[in-house]
């Protein structure tokens, strides 16, 4: 989970109020109509430079919040019995940089890097009360996000395994998993897989990197009857399936690309345009490359939601990052290079040189961009169901111009890359419907859809606030473990180190 850069806050409280207000034409019956986001909390965990405040894991025995800390080595703990007036509370030191954070039933997990980042890290629990540590169990290098199996018997840590800046040391990206009944831990690696099997999309291409060095697991969901997770392998462009009874990775397989040619996968790909929302197809493809991933049972059928935020590697041993002018394109592909390669049209936008010199020749057949722009929703299989297309891009244009694709409060800013970074997703079933949230790194706040009928997602709300900058985590506390006793959404703002909670009613 990458760092942002500090946006400006450029529009006023007005329009922030305006944008929560707003309530688009919901998909999913009665209870989505009448569902309104009130601001019943916020709080900052830190000030200055970003980093105070990435992921967090609410426990209802407690009412404690409990929020990762990077820039203190800490877990940072509130209690929030009274969401309006949280209180600080004394926190967990850590031997290590905390990365993500869960909870269930009175325990905590902490995935907790390395000082060496290219060595093993650990997962420690602690007891949500007293604080104190439980165990700490060994996981690969640099765990990047843990979580509990719905059942509480399994922690299941994404292990991403980056290489050193200068690609000299890459180790295994891994997955552990442990059962906590049994107190067995397992992690898993992925020297089975060969990427020619694999196909679709997905992406090994580190310098002298086997497979097993070059997956970097991301994220993981897991499945409602805790047998499976589901783990994003965000620069590869995959997702591996984990057996969790058999401690066992049992398939990976790639997202295949959004071709930006057709229909509603328009996109803005400059900042140079001197436009705004200047939305057409160009001859591009994405790599999906999602970053979180939330599971969802959804009329008896099982689907995977995603967050297709995009990224790249760019150390200095090693840069896949180009931009379409500096490419030399072949003449046959694109006989209309040299208008393409401009600045106003594609020259800007940031693309992979790992994939497209389809033949070997040396130039480039088609390009490649990073992320899709977007959230998609999958079948357990890889299949996909439906993409959101455009329509993050174009609601946000809609809603907050201002706003669109900023960067360091630039309008437009991040056109040229990969627009508004949808970076996290969770889902909350309230009555019949059920709601998907989905965070927007770059531009800010969070979409609501209903998902309910997941081949039709309808659009209902921009979930915003002008002082929360690049939420980087959500979680939501079903009312029957609310405070409030009503449902709440928690988003954790990266940049602004702030967290904001939201009720739904």
């Amino acid at each position: 989970m990458k760092r942002s850069l500090l946006m400006a806050l450029v529009v006023g409280a007005t329009l922030s109020s305006c944008i929560k207000d707003y309530i688009g034409t919901p998909g999913g019956g009665p209870d989505a109509s009448e569902l309104r986001f009130n601001k019943i909390g916020g709080f900052a965990n830190g000030s200055g430079d970003e980093g105070f405040a990435e992921i967090s894991a609410f426990d209802a025995k407690t009412q404690r919040l409990f929020i990762v800390n990077p820039n203190e080595n800490e877990v940072s703990v509130w209690n929030i019995a009274d969401p309006s007036n949280a209180v600080k509370l004394s926190g967990i030191p850590l031997n290590g940089t905390p990365n993500s954070v869960a909870v269930h039933g009175g325990l905590l997990a902490v995935a907790v890097e390395n000082a060496n980042k290219q060595t093993n890290g650990a997962i420690a629990t602690y007891d949500t009360e007293s604080l104190q540590l439980v165990d700490s169990y060994t996981a690969g290098a640099l765990p990047d996000m843990v979580t509990f199996s719905p059942n509480g018997k399994y922690i299941v840590a994404a292990n991403e395994g980056e290489p050193n800046d200068g690609y000299t040391v890459d180790p295994e990206g891994s997955i552990t998993v442990i059962d906590l009944k049994k107190r067995e831990v397992g992690t898993l690696y992925f020297s089975n897989f060969d990427a020619g099997q694999i196909g679709n999309g997905f992406r090994v291409f580190g310098p002298g990197a086997t497979l097993s060095q070059d997956v970097e697991p991301e994220y993981v969901a897991v499945s409602d009857d805790s047998k499976y997770a589901y783990v994003t392998l965000q620069e590869n462009n995959g997702i591996a399936v984990v057996d969790l009874r058999a401690m066992a990775i049992s398939a990976v397989y790639g997202l295949g690309t959004k071709d930006h040619r057709l229909g509603n996968n328009t996109m803005d790909a400059s900042n140079k345009d001197g436009l705004v929302g200047n939305f057409q197809n160009w001859p591009v493809y994405g790599f999906y490359m999602p970053d979180a991933i939330s599971f969802a049972k959804i009329k008896g059928s099982d689907y995977l939601i995603t967050a297709n935020e995009g990224d790249s590697r760019d150390y200095d041993g090693y840069s896949e990052e180009e931009r379409v002018k500096d490419l030399d394109l072949d003449p046959t592909a694109f006989p209309d290079a040299e208008e393409l390669q401009r600045d106003e049209n594609l020259g800007r936008l940031k693309i992979t040189t790992a994939n497209g010199d389809v033949d070997g020749d040396g130039d480039y057949d088609k390009i490649y961009s990073y992320g899709g722009r977007s959230f998609s929703i999958w079948d357990t299989h890889g299949s996909l169901v439906y993409d959101s297309g455009d329509d993050i891009g174009r609601k946000t244009f809609e809603m907050a111009p201002d706003y669109f694709n900023a960067d360091e409060g630039e309008p437009d800013g991040r056109s040229d890359d990969k627009g508004a970074e949808p970076e996290a997703v969770t889902t909350l079933k309230v009555g019949g419907t059920t709601l998907l949230f989905v965070g927007l790194e770059r531009t800010g706040g969070v979409l609501v859809y209903d998902i309910t009928n997941p081949t039709a997602p309808a659009f209902l709300n921009w979930i915003f606030d002008v002082q929360d900058v690049a939420p980087e985590g959500l979680l939501v506390v079903p009312a029957k473990d609310s405070p409030t006793k009503e449902n709440l959404l928690v988003v954790t703002n990266e940049v602004s180190n702030t967290i904001s909670i939201y009720e739904i009613k």
